[in-house]
């Protein structure tokens, strides 16, 4: 069918079954070339492809099973593929054509044959697969050999159990020495699959036969290669010079053309970094890496973006990689919302002293811009620049004047925010552009601008001469407001009232607030925070106002940082979806296995310190187990499914070191789960005296979501709001 182009068009037409039929029984007789079944058969195959049900039509195109041309043999496969599990019950019609076809002199005709089996999993056929397959695997062309390799992967999926006993998880150990590099790529990609299933083997590497695959990697095609690349994440290594030769012969791969093998390139990198001690060969591949990062932004809007997801997890882990290449990240006018805003991160992470002043300029660009979230975004990004850079936070405030003197809600409601937190950030600056502030009050209407500008009138009640003015024409509508801006306005009221205690008109602000806030409002935590203010003020008003005019802890942007361990986490699933959404896979992938960096001899110290486990989870039992009538069988121990396939040669260790490295603590045996541990690592000890291209500081662990940093990183603003350095202090306000 292929090579016939526009030609077969004519067969897209719907058909009746009774026609069909009849077309092929009339081309069993004066059909020598086979050349009207082969016009039936495209005409059911391309029905099939419309969504017509060919079903019924099973026993008269199995018939054609026999006919020696490989063209009607592929859509006879084809057809079997879609209607094979419908038609279980007649099958046994076409397992001879199938044991027949995986011993035909073409290799074409018997991979064909053995892919096409592995596609129908019901017992029958997968009986009748294994010993096909286990022929197939040794087969002396290497294009039966490669498909064979990724049929065991498809048999484990359907049976797990005979998988294993057949020995083929083992054959497939045995491909990953093959001669043929597309072997040796579908031999990796087949057991990646299998070890990537909660209930599948562990399928690791040593350094032999990672060796073995970098050879491979210059006669793979591009899903090879990828295959590859990504297997290498599972060979852990014992010594610093081991990664650091592996990492020169991957560093290569950064030079090819295909996105896909640059991330995953970048990908393996990364984590090889995490087991060296060459301080000059890090900052060497840092930079190396920074280009092809580089070029992947001169791709469709699509790419671009799943670069720049990565780029801000690279960045946050290893900031030398593009630390002079800020401007590359400058927004284009015709780029999608979602790639600028993507870039408006990027280059806020990038800033430093050297390039505040462009930095800068490019956010007031874009804070004049139509669209309003990225403006927001712009906005936002320039009183977190003053935040993060402090000699260019003078520019920064200028800047947020000027944007405020637009009378542009939007933007004068983000400048607000933001200037609340340079308040804090530097106290006793820049409190002479309040009286500024509180002249645009009627443009604010949504809550966290509320809020903020609320927070700067309470904390600065002493040097605004109309606080109370103030005050009281925005608690005239307190019970409308959202509690965001309730809670503010009762902290306001009361600081204020600490402030001007002597006011009549201040004492009786806080107390319609205070009254409102414990018998009006039906929030609870904003009833118990009035309840408290009360009473700390009927007690004693002067500890009150000690407590709640507190020195404020100092703020920085630091902590939008996302946890080191999580990061080190997220860093090997680059190029995948997980980096897209910065989530590992097991929190959205239904029966997806973590990844983790594993502990070895060589770890860097302050990578060991973070460390993150990838945790196996234990799986029910698959069936019920009834105990049946005469003597208990003896289990035994040793037969737990947590098993040591041994690849080079090392002596079995116990069975409780085998469950431990399953990381199943000794209980196979109750949940049935088949977890084998391929286990190909070479031991050896060797001293660990490294460090790591960060500055030493380790952020640290956090308390429930090690990702809650980055959730809202493009939509909401709450990850860029700066918080405490300090978390131990009680900020009631």
């Amino acid at each position: 069918m292929s090579g016939q182009g526009g030609q077969d068009a004519k067969f897209f037409t719907r058909g009746k079954i009774q026609e069909f039929r009849a077309e092929l029984e009339a081309a069993e007789s004066k059909d020598k070339k086979f050349t009207k079944r082969k016009t039936v058969l495209k005409k059911i195959v391309a029905n099939i492809t419309m969504g017509n049900d060919m079903s019924p039509l099973f026993t008269d195109v199995v018939q054609c099973l026999g006919t020696p041309l490989l063209e009607i043999k592929k859509m006879v496969y084809l057809f079997l593929v879609c209607y094979g599990r419908q038609k279980a019950d007649q099958l046994h019609l076409v397992i001879p054509s199938f044991l027949q076809d995986c011993n035909d002199r073409n290799p074409l005709v018997r991979a064909l044959a053995i892919r096409t089996m592995s596609y129908i999993p019901t017992p029958i056929v997968i009986e009748s697969l294994t010993d096909q397959l286990r022929h197939c695997l040794k087969d002396r062309d290497p294009y039966v050999r490669k498909t064979a390799a990724i049929c065991v992967a498809k048999l484990y999926t359907a049976d797990p159990r005979k998988a294993e006993k057949g020995g083929f998880v083992e054959m497939l150990r045995d491909l990953l020495l093959d001669t043929n590099a597309t072997v040796v790529a579908n031999a990796v990609a087949a057991l990646s699959e299998i070890g990537d299933r909660q209930d599948g083997v562990i399928f690791k590497l040593n350094l032999t036969v990672a060796n073995k695959l970098l050879t491979a990697l210059g006669e793979s095609s591009e899903w090879g290669t990828i295959y590859i690349l990504d297997s290498l994440l599972r060979y852990v290594p014992e010594r610093h010079i081991d990664a650091e030769m592996m990492a020169e012969r991957v560093i290569v791969q950064l030079n090819h053309a295909n996105s896909a093998v640059v991330l995953t390139a970048i990908k393996v990198l990364l984590y090889l970094m995490n087991y060296m001690e060459n301080r000059k060969l890090m900052e060497y591949i840092c930079k190396k890496m920074g280009p092809p990062l580089v070029t992947l932004l001169s791709s469709g809007p699509e790419v671009q973006y799943v670069a720049l997801r990565n780029i801000l997890l690279i960045i946050q882990r290893r900031p030398s990689v593009l630390k002079n290449d800020v401007k590359v990240f400058f927004c284009k006018y015709n780029d999608p919302i979602y790639v600028k805003l993507a870039k408006l991160e990027i280059m806020y992470r990038l800033a430093r002293e050297e390039n505040a002043r462009e930095v800068l300029a490019e956010l007031q660009e874009y804070a004049s811009e139509v669209d309003v979230d990225f403006v927001r975004k712009a906005v936002r990004s320039i009183g977190r620049l003053a935040i993060k850079v402090q000699p260019a936070a003078d520019s920064c405030i200028q800047a947020l004047l000027d944007l405020i003197e637009t009378k542009v809600s939007y933007v004068v409601q983000e400048a607000v925010i933001v200037i609340k937190d340079v308040f804090r950030r530097y106290p006793g600056k820049y409190e002479g552009i309040i009286p500024t502030l509180c002249e645009h009050l009627d443009l604010l209407d949504e809550p966290e601008s509320k809020a903020a500008v609320i927070w700067i009138i309470g904390q600065f009640a002493n040097r605004i001469d109309n606080a109370d003015e103030l005050m009281d024409d925005l608690t005239y509508t307190f019970l409308e407001e959202p509690t965001e801006v309730q809670l503010a306005l009762l902290t306001a009221a009361v600081k204020l009232f600490i402030y001007k205690a002597s006011s009549d008109t201040t004492k009786a602000l806080v107390h319609k607030v205070l009254k409102w806030a414990t018998e009006e409002v039906d929030n609870p935590d904003l009833r118990d925070r009035g309840f408290m203010y009360w009473r700390m003020l009927a007690i004693n008003p002067t500890v009150a106002g000690e407590i709640v005019l507190a020195e404020k802890p100092a703020i920085t942007t630091d902590a939008d940082r996302m946890d080191r361990g999580a990061l080190d986490q997220l860093l090997l699933h680059t190029g995948t979806l997980g980096s897209i959404y910065h989530k590992n896979p097991e929190t959205f992938i239904r029966n997806a296995t973590g990844k983790a960096l594993a502990d070895s001899p060589a770890l860097n110290p302050l990578s060991r310190q973070v460390l993150v486990p990838a945790s196996r989870p234990n799986l029910p039992p698959p069936a019920v187990v009834v105990p049946g009538p005469g003597p208990s069988e003896p289990t035994s121990t040793g037969a737990v499914s947590g098993t040591l396939v041994q690849t080079d040669g090392e002596s079995p260790q116990n069975g409780s070191e085998a469950s431990v490295a399953n990381g199943t603590n000794g209980t196979n045996e109750a949940n049935g789960a088949s977890a084998h541990l391929m286990s190909t690592s070479a031991s050896q000890e060797t001293p660990s005296n490294e460090g790591d291209d960060d500055d030493g500081m380790v952020s640290p662990p956090a308390s429930a979501d090690p990702y809650a940093g980055l959730d809202n990183a493009f939509g909401g603003y709450m990850a860029d709001e700066p918080r405490p350095q300090n978390r131990n202090l009680l900020d009631m306000i």
